[in-house]
C-alpha cells in the first residue's frame, strides 16, 4: 500500500478557468490560490486551489470536455444565510438554481449547497418525520432550512 496519496478532484474548463477560480477564490472564507502553471503567452493553463481545506485542480483544456451535472461539489453550510450568499455568488454571472439545493454556476460546474440540518433531519431514527423532511426537500430549489424543520416537525393525523 503506498502512503501519502493524495485525490484531487481535476475540473476541466474550456477557457475560463481563472475567472472561475478569482470567483470561488472571493466566495470561500478560507480559500487560496495553490500555484498555477501559464503558456507562453501568459494566460492560465492549470490552477491549483484550496476552498475550506479541499484542494482542486482546474485547467484550460478547450471544448472537448464538457462539464455535466454528473459530477458536483458539495458545500456543507450551517444557515440559510450561507445557503443563499454561497448560492447568490455561485449563479451570478449566468448560472442556474437546479433542484434539491443543486446549480449549475456560471462556469458549468455543478455544486449542492446543503445545510448540516438536512443531514440530521434525513438521518433522524423517526422515520416517518425523517421521510417528510425529504419529500420537502425534493419540492424545493434553493433548500429552506426552516421549511425543512417546519415538514420534519409536523403532526400527521
Amino acid at each position: 500500500m503506498v502512503s501519502h496519496i493524495t485525490v484531487t478532484p481535476f475540473l476541466w474548463f474550456d477557457a475560463n478557468a481563472e475567472a472561475a477560480i478569482e470567483r470561488y477564490l472571493s466566495i470561500f472564507d478560507s480559500a487560496e490560490l495553490l500555484g498555477e502553471q501559464r503558456h507562453p503567452d501568459g494566460t492560465l493553463f492549470i490552477g491549483e486551489i484550496s476552498l475550506q481545506g479541499q484542494r482542486l485542480t482546474l485547467m484550460n483544456g478547450g471544448p472537448h470536455f464538457p462539464m455535466t451535472e454528473a459530477f458536483s461539489l458539495a458545500v456543507s453550510v450551517e444557515t440559510q444565510h450561507e445557503i443563499d450568499a454561497i448560492s447568490d455568488a455561485l449563479i451570478a454571472g449566468g448560472g442556474r438554481q437546479s433542484r434539491c439545493g443543486w446549480l449549475v454556476d456560471a462556469f458549468g460546474l455543478s455544486w449542492q449547497i446543503v445545510p448540516t440540518t438536512l443531514h440530521r433531519l434525513l438521518g433522524d431514527p423517526d422515520r416517518e418525520a425523517a421521510g417528510r423532511a425529504q419529500a420537502a426537500m425534493m419540492a424545493m430549489d434553493r433548500l429552506d432550512v426552516q421549511a425543512l424543520e417546519d415538514a420534519f416537525a409536523a403532526q400527521t393525523d
